[in-house]
This record gives C-alpha cells, structure tokens and sequence, in this order.
C-alpha cells in the first residue's frame, strides 16, 4: 500500500514518467504502468513461494502427538525436543530446526483460531458460596524437594482465598483445610461449589446425581453448607478458584520455590502471612476502588458463625504385633505392650497418629510421611522389663531415654545384675513420673555409686520433701475455743472407789 502510494504520487502529482518513476523505486516499467492502470488504490499481493520441506511428510504425526498433548497436564506434555527424537527414530533425516519452526507455525494458527466455547458471566452475593480445588506444587521442606497437595479455598463474592499445603488429599486434609479456612475467613458461606474428586464423590451419576461420601457429608452437616458438584471435565463452573491456582503460582509459589523451609508448619504459617497481604494488596475485579480486604469485612458480616473445627480424622481398625508395634502407611508406631496382639483403633489426623482401646486413648504419635520407619515410645516397654530385664541392653526403644538415664544405664550394666537394677529405676517412672525420675538419676549420678536403692531413696525424701512444703503452705485452722489449763479434770476420768477419802 506503501508503495502503490508513492508511485502515484511522483507520477500524477510531481509529473515524473513512467521511466522515472521505475528509477527513483527499482520497479520494472512494465509493473509501474500496469499499477497505474489500476482503477483501485489496492497494492497487488502475490502467493507466497511454496517450497518442499522434509517436515511435510511427518506434518501428520506432528500434529496428532500436538493435540493429544493439549488434554495432558502441562509438566506431562512432550517438548519439542523429545517429538523431534521420535520422528528422527521413525526416519525423519531433516534438522530439529525445521522441527522447532514448523511447532511455532502450528501453535500460531492454533492460538488464531476462533474459538468455539462461550461462558456466561457469573454474580454471587455476598456469603452465598465458596469453591475448593486442589493443586500440586513443588518446594523444599526439609532439605528435599517435596510434592505437596495445596488446599484452595476461595470466597465468590469477596474473592478472599486461603491457603494450606499437605501431603497427600486424603480425607483427613481435606477436612482440616476446611477448618483452617473457614476459621481464618471469618465465618461459613451457605454453599460449597466443588469438581467431582474422590474424597467427596464415591459415584458420579447422571446430570447432577452424586453418591457423596459419608465422612465428606458428616464434615458438611456440621458446618451447615450445602455442597454443590461441578459437571464431569467442567473447571469453568468454578473458574474462580482454578484462576486462583494459577494467580497464585506466579503471585506466591514463585516466591515459596526459591526458598528452603525446615518443615510443613513453618511453610503453612508464611503461607498464612501472605494470603492476608495479598488481601490488602489486590484490587477487588468488580469494584477497583476496594481492595480485597475491605469487601470482606462486608462478606463477614453475612457469613454463618464458624463453629468448633470438624473432628475430621480417619478411623481404621490396626492389630498389634507381637512387638507392641502397629503398622500405617509402611511405617510402625509403638503401644503399651499390654495390648500386644490386640485390635486397636487407630486415628489418623493431618500430624498426629492416636490409638485408642475401648474409647481411651493410649498412644499418640507424630505422623510420618516417609517410608520404612520405626517410631518408639520407650515407655511403652517399662512393664514388659520387668520380667524381660535383659532386653535392656539392646532393647531399641530404650535407646530414645534421655540422655542421664542412658548414662545410668552405662553404669549399671558394668556391674552383674545391672540390668535388673536399672528396671527397677524405670519401674518408677510410671508412679513418680519422669521428671522426679530424672532429678533422682541425677543426684544418683553425682554421688559416684549409683544404684537402684539410691534413686529410690532420692525419690521418696523428694516425695516427702513436696508433701512437707505443701503442708506448710496450707492455712493453719482457728480455734474456736481457748483450752483451760483445769487439772481437776482428769480426775472425772477416775473411777469413783478408788479415790482418795
């Protein structure tokens, strides 16, 4: 068009010929004469050059492998480096450069393309729902590079959201994210909008038909919200949470990649700090002028009061070995040794493992997620070494006592008997607790000779020297009445005949 122009110019209004005109532009005459018999002012374009390319014949498979990419998760789709080591496998003999050019072409025409699917804006009011999703993502904890599961929990109306990385999905995370959420929100929303994950779901039916989860209804009645199922393959139906996901991969988990957290709480407590800055920071989409923290205090207001978290752990029935160990998700936890090969309960919360026996608790446990560990409690072990005190010497359990009654141990055990001895120590542990035990272990050890009679001895003067104080602090009773210094009163004591005339 350029170019049409300037030739029209110097011809019909600066008056140069037709040779001129080809001079001054580099144009044939033969093009200028023809461009200027033209009744329009539309630059001619000409087909582009066609030329055969070795890529042509694998166009096909290219394309195919391209588009089955498209319904596979980002970190599983091929890169353009592995199609071209397929291709060149089958017998493709061109460069990964005409690989890689014709892959950028084809993504072009792909991103030009109209499409198809249309949405529907969606309102909601405030307090009336809130949507959940989970999404994987990938930070150091610990000194490695873990996986973790991040719950989402984002308010429609307010677009408040909340934050909490686990582990897993499994039902007891899914319930504590909730807890944390609703807690950390201000208040419940009056529905929950969900996609169909197997947590919530034991069956999809037809249309909106939904087999949910006993455990995952108990959690709903509780909290008193209604819970709502998107359609299968349909994340546009709470496209607000699943922007959130990615909003908050460039917003937060860039940050969170790039630094090293000694544990999951430290890493959920920044997380907490962030999302309320971010509250602050982020303009509210439908009403710019108010950030995102100041439309919740609005939503608050309309919340449902949040009530006492949901006891959301996950029961299931374990049986004790004959080394008073239970397993769990490949890993072993110790119990009193009274309930070797029993059936106990065993409930299991998002950090913490409880065994309970007829509804008593008798062993708590910090959950591992690791493999192949053993956990003890060395106090389980103290009755059962009482008739087994040689198992004293190379009991595994007992290698986790503190450090000063391992050091009565090295001294009682160079002495024959001293494994019986120092069973008797740890039998005081039970009645006297572990802190008295310990002092006692430590006056033992001061003294040079240390012995069960000696610890036993140090136990029972601390025992009465408390009892003695606690006596002393308590108020000394008024009397009522003075006593009479009378002596004649002992006298009426005396039997009649034998007093003197």
């Amino acid at each position: 068009m350029g170019m049409l122009a300037k030739i029209r110019r110097m011809h019909l209004r600066d008056g140069l010929s037709i040779r001129e005109v080809s001079r001054r532009t580099g144009l044939s005459r033969n093009t200028v004469r023809q461009w200027l018999r033209q009744e329009g002012v539309t630059e001619p374009k000409y087909p582009k050059r066609e030329a055969a390319s070795a890529v042509d014949a694998w166009a096909e498979h290219l394309a195919s492998a391209l588009k089955a990419d498209q319904h596979r998760p980002v970190r599983d789709r091929r890169t353009v480096k592995m199609l071209f080591e397929q291709i060149r496998a089958l017998g493709y003999a061109g460069s990964y450069a005409r690989v890689t050019r014709w892959v950028r072409g084809w993504r072009a025409e792909q991103d030009a393309a109209p499409r198809r699917a249309a949405f529907v804006p969606m309102s909601f009011e405030l307090g009336d729902a809130f949507q959940f999703d989970w999404s994987c993502e990938y930070v150091f904890v610990g000194g490695l590079r873990r996986r973790l599961e991040v719950a989402h929990t984002k308010l429609a109306s307010s677009r408040a959201f909340w934050l909490t990385a686990y582990p897993t999905q499994s039902h007891e995370m899914l319930f504590d994210a909730h807890a944390r959420a609703f807690q950390a929100l201000g208040g419940v929303p009056r529905r929950g909008v969900y996609d169909n994950m197997k947590t919530a779901v034991d069956k999809v039916g037809v249309g909106k038909q939904r087999s949910v989860n006993a455990r995952f209804q108990a959690m709903c009645s509780h909290y008193l919200f209604e819970p709502e199922f998107c359609n299968p393959a349909s994340g546009w139906e709470k496209g607000i949470v699943e922007k959130n996901v990615q909003d908050r991969r460039r917003q937060v988990w860039r940050e969170a990649s790039e630094r090293r957290w000694p544990d999951l709480a430290t890493l959920n407590a920044w997380l907490a700090e962030r999302c309320r800055a971010c509250w602050a920071e982020t303009a509210h989409p439908e009403w710019p002028a108010l950030t995102v923290a100041d439309v919740l205090q609005d939503e608050q207001a309309r919340l449902m009061p949040c009530p006492k978290p949901f006891d959301g752990y996950v029961e299931q029935p374990v049986r004790v070995s004959a080394t008073a160990l239970v397993h769990f998700q490949r890993n072993r936890y110790s119990v009193p040794t009274r309930h070797v090969n029993a059936v106990l309960s065993l409930r299991a919360y998002p950090d913490t493992l409880v065994l309970v026996a007829d509804g008593v608790e008798v062993a708590r446990h910090t959950r591992s997620f690791e493999r192949d560990l053993t956990f003890y409690d060395w106090q389980h072990y103290i009755p059962l070494v009482q008739t087994k005190p040689g198992a004293l010497r190379n009991g595994a359990p007992f290698k986790a006592m503190p450090e000063v009654l391992q050091t009565l141990q090295r001294h009682l055990l160079r002495h024959a008997g001293g494994d019986r001895v120092m069973a008797q120590v740890l039998a005081a542990v039970p009645v006297h607790g572990l802190e008295a035990v310990l002092v006692a272990a430590e006056i033992a050890l001061e003294a040079g000779r240390p012995s069960a009679e000696h610890v036993l001895n140090v136990l029972a003067r601390l025992k009465d020297g408390t009892t003695a104080i606690r006596e002393l602090a308590q108020p000394t009773p008024a009397l009522k009445e003075e006593p009479r210094a009378d002596v004649q009163r002992y006298d009426a004591l005396r039997n009649p005949q034998e007093a003197r005339p």
